[in-house]
């Protein structure tokens, strides 16, 4: 090794170091910034002049000239080395990290500099090293211009030629035999005697086959995978024979019958008696029989069916028993009757106690649950859409929808402080209309003295109604594509405001959320769920059906159930998709509302095909375990009018009750 090459290895150490401990302190702020200016002016500036280094070996002789004595053996010296003439080069003073520091702080370049461990001394490095150090780590040629993937240059011409490129003659070698493959020849010709190498033996062939044998169990044949052995003919029976029975024979009536039969119905063999062998004549199908038999065995194409024995039992989804999951409404107990026409919605006070019915007839009626006797009814004069209990306890109000107009009615229940909390809810000096959006040309508040409550007069007919879980809010839709079609009412402080989204489609109900501050809206196609706090939308459900006419939310607020007007009932899990997790084909037809029992796992749906389905739903808090859902019973009782059924239901809030309202004036009680 010379001592030029002796020098680079010694000075290759403390260079990676260096750059490994610039790379790993992230000063790199030099690379990252002329990074794209690199790329596109590589070519450009390997023809420029680069700046002189202290560290470039070819212009710069080394200072130390130990040669490949290693630097260990200075380590208890005052020196490191000598100079070419022969002076010792004495060690620097180190500065510690304080220094060395303050002074990276001070100089922005200081990242730039190497310690030359052999020469001791402080190299800074040039852009150009740099940058040759960047290509280096990167896996790339040092030299920007140089290029891994050029084409590949044949430097020979092919034209005209005609000959090889060697004209050597043929060696020697080739035309004498070759030693070592006669001793390889020995070597084998050893093994075959000795038993080591064996041939495989010539098969033999049979002297003897048989005829009448069954092919599958040929040798050959049953190594085909695909060969499928042909059917047997059928066997000859008694019928065959020359001399049956008399009780296979038929008589003349049965062979003039076999006339009148189709070819296909007719029988192929007539049994006939013989004396005796001589007797019998030669049988006139006997070649066409053949030729069909061979016609069979070559054309009819053969096909091995797999017949999988399974039990349809074990098709069936494992479920629970319906003893075990109990209670569950299941017979009629009471019936409600006063009503004169049909009872379009039906509604239960948050205790249980009382129920409210709004019906065709004009009037809203008050029912107590366990006696069914009505407690009061108000004459209203036109069809009562919607009823809706307030679900506060301390605030007995009922909302009901009368075509356009939405009142608030005092029940009367409650104590004395309740009763004057009540009405002063409900009083309204003069009429009022919320001016600050510009609402007075759709919404207006009035007071109503015929019934002593407050009439939210809309500029359509209401098709939902829905009070917050607070009892202070009341969301009412009206079926129009406009964003003013869904209106959220403050009782308190009497305002009105529009939902700041832009419907997509007509909207047919909203639900709110039974623990945040989320909104539902359902349109006739899909679902949309919306942030009221953040004022945004957080999914889109699409339910895949025809028609959407009723939505339900679970009480923990993470599952919903639709129902359509072609009688499908989809179930939705939030957290898991925004399509249906399952979907129900229960009615035949039109389903007109949806409920969820507030603290059992039950759900029902209700048809105008006169009958209400109990469902058993589940939802874990496993996040990892999906809904069960189990059917459960079909109720009946209520009759068809008008081509309607059953036109509302609701769950007791804590008994495991059922209450359905029928367009044949009644309404019913189901209990377990």
């Amino acid at each position: 090794m010379s001592h030029q090459e002796s020098q680079k290895l010694d000075n290759v150490n403390p260079l990676e170091t260096r750059v490994e401990d610039v790379i790993e302190r992230g000063d790199n702020d030099f690379l990252d910034e002329n990074h794209d200016q690199d790329e596109h002016s590589e070519s450009y500036q390997s023809h420029q002049a680069v700046d002189e280094s202290d560290s470039s070996e070819d212009e710069v002789a080394p200072r130390n000239t130990i040669g490949d004595v290693p630097l260990e053996w200075y380590k208890d010296e005052k020196h490191i080395g000598y100079d070419i003439a022969g002076r010792k080069i004495t060690k620097k003073e180190r500065r510690d990290k304080l220094d060395s520091f303050l002074a990276s702080a001070d100089d922005s370049k200081n990242w730039r500099k190497i310690y030359d461990e052999y020469n001791d001394e402080e190299v800074e490095l040039t852009k150009e090293e740099i940058k040759h150090i960047r290509r280096l780590l990167k896996g790339k040629a040092p030299h920007a211009e140089f290029d891994p993937y050029a084409p590949y240059v044949d430097w020979f011409k092919w034209d005209d030629a005609k000959h090889p490129l060697s004209n050597a003659p043929e060696p020697k070698r080739r035309f004498i035999p070759s030693k070592w493959e006669s001793k390889k020849v020995v070597e084998y010709v050893r093994a075959i005697r000795k038993g080591l190498i064996k041939f495989d033996q010539p098969k033999e062939e049979p002297r003897f086959y048989r005829l009448w044998g069954d092919d599958s169990s040929s040798a050959d044949r049953t190594k085909h995978l695909a060969y499928i052995p042909p059917p047997k003919p059928k066997l000859p029976g008694h019928e065959e024979s020359y001399n049956p029975s008399l009780e296979y024979i038929p008589t003349q009536e049965e062979i003039n019958s076999y006339q009148l039969m189709y070819e296909e119905d007719r029988p192929k063999f007539i049994p006939k008696k013989f004396t005796s062998f001589r007797s019998i004549p030669a049988y006139e199908n006997a070649i066409k029989d053949s030729f069909e038999r061979c016609l069979d065995l070559y054309l009819c194409p053969r096909v091995r069916k797999k017949r999988i024995n399974i039990d349809p039992e074990s098709l069936k989804p494992k479920l629970p028993r319906r003893k075990d999951l109990r209670p569950y409404p299941s017979t009629c107990y009471l019936e409600y009757r006063g009503h004169e026409g049909a009872v379009l919605s039906i509604s239960v006070e948050p205790s249980g106690q009382w129920i409210a019915s709004g019906s065709k007839d004009g009037t809203v009626r008050i029912w107590e649950v366990e006696t069914g006797r009505c407690l009061r009814v108000w004459e209203i004069g036109e069809a009562v859409q919607l009823v809706a209990w307030n679900p506060l306890p301390e605030l007995p109000v009922l909302a009901a929808s009368v075509g356009a107009d939405v009142l608030i009615l005092n029940t009367g229940f409650g104590n004395e402080e309740e009763q004057k909390r009540v009405k002063e809810l409900l009083h309204i000096g003069t009429p009022t209309s919320d001016d600050s959006d510009d609402m007075s040309s759709f919404l207006s508040w009035i007071q109503d003295e015929k019934y002593d409550c407050i009439r939210l007069r809309h500029y359509r007919t209401v098709s939902s109604i829905e009070w917050h879980r607070k009892g202070d809010y009341l969301s009412t839709v009206m079926p129009a594509g406009e964003s003013r079609a869904i209106l959220i009412h403050q009782l308190s402080k009497r305002l009105t405001q529009r939902l700041p989204f832009k419907l997509h489609g007509l909207p047919v109900s909203s639900v709110f959320h039974p623990t945040r501050s989320i909104f539902f809206v359902a349109t006739k196609k899909n679902v949309r769920v919306y942030d009221l706090l953040k004022q945004k939308l957080i999914k889109k459900l699409e339910t895949q059906l025809r028609e959407v006419s009723s939505i339900a939310v679970h009480p923990a607020g993470d599952n919903l159930i639709v129902g359509s007007k072609e009688g499908k009932l989809c179930w939705f899990d939030m957290d898991l998709s925004s399509k249906p997790y399952k979907t129900l084909k229960c009615h035949p037809k039109d389903i007109t509302k949806v409920a969820f029992h507030r603290s059992y796992p039950l759900f029902a749906s209700c048809s105008d095909d006169c009958t209400a389905y109990i469902f058993h739903g589940m939802v874990y808090a496993d996040l990892n375990q999906n809904p069960l859902i189990v059917p459960l019973e079909i109720l009946r009782g209520h009759t068809s009018y008008d081509g309607r059924g059953v036109m509302d239901c609701k769950f007791h809030p804590r008994q495991p009750w059922l209450f359905t309202a029928g367009a044949d004036s009644s309404i019913k009680l189901y209990c377990h």
